[in-house]
């Protein structure tokens, strides 16, 4: 495999592009904004000059990782000699199954659709298109470069060559794999949103400081990163997005909590926006 191709250049979308570029592959990218596809520029450039001031890498190759990266606004351009398409955008249900019924017209026969979703069904994005057989879900985790983790989680029709495909093309960017079955969350997520959830639930209701609860959990659990300092990282507007399938196909206890609800009307996304359950500004 030596053609791979990403859709959508937001947070996951410019981490996978810089992983797979740095790891060798050829690597298209798109997106419908020009703006977020020269913000992925900056990002794949930024991060090498970080790698050559590391030493992780030399200038040559961080200048051939640049020259693997191709980007366009054209879907049709962009898939037209994958090998491995990622789709990586919003986790919303209809949106990733138009996008798969575009992939499946304009992608080789051959390809692997992936979905990145971190909750949603591969089976029913897979159900969008001719070759149910060669769609799975590749669940890379925030921030991609450095998370060493891909959830591989089989559709009900998923062959046992994209499964172990897969696991190669993972071994080649130097991530460990796991397979899971398909179930709503799949297993990191499920867990994760519960924990982060709870923890929003703490601070509504006053059990301590968004600071010491995060403390809390790192120290206690040995987390690297508390989960309200994740949940911000993440975007509160994507967790938001995931309890609620998870509410939706697992029950009651993943409602959402009501300030989570509160903080994504506000505009108060996390990060990305400046402000979250901590203020980046």
């Amino acid at each position: 495999m030596e053609r791979i191709s990403v859709i959508g250049a937001g947070t996951m979308g410019r981490g996978i592009v810089y992983s797979c570029a740095t790891a060798g592959f050829l690597t298209a990218v798109q997106d419908i904004s020009e703006e977020s596809l020269e913000t992925c520029r900056s990002y794949i450039n930024k991060q090498l000059e970080r790698s050559i001031e590391k030493g992780l890498v030399t200038a040559e190759e961080a200048e051939a990782a640049k020259g693997r990266i191709s980007y366009s606004t054209s879907i049709q351009e962009t898939v037209a000699e994958a090998e491995l398409v990622i789709e990586a955008v919003l986790e919303v249900m209809e949106l990733k199954m138009d996008i798969f019924k575009q992939l499946d017209q304009f992608a080789p026969s051959t390809a692997i659709l992936a979905t990145n979703t971190s909750t949603m069904s591969p089976t029913e994005i897979a159900a969008q298109t001719s070759r149910p057989e060669r769609c799975i879900a590749l669940h890379f985790f925030n921030p991609v470069p450095k998370m060493k983790l891909i959830e591989v989680i089989c559709g009900l029709e998923t062959s046992e060559e994209t499964i172990r495909k897969s696991f190669e093309f993972g071994k080649a960017m130097g991530k460990e794999c796991v397979k899971i079955n398909e179930f709503p969350g799949f297993a990191v997520s499920r867990m994760n949103c519960l924990i982060g959830n709870e923890a929003m639930n703490m601070v509504m209701e006053g059990v301590g400081s968004i600071e010491d609860i995060d403390k809390a959990i790192k120290l206690g659990l040995n987390h690297p990163m508390g989960p309200l300092e994740l949940a911000d990282l993440v975007g509160l507007d994507t967790r938001l997005r995931n309890m609620e399938y998870l509410y939706k196909t697992l029950g009651e206890k993943y409602r959402p909590c009501p300030i989570l609800v509160k903080y994504v009307k506000a505009g108060r996304l996390g990060k990305k926006s400046g402000s979250g359950f901590y203020n980046y500004n």
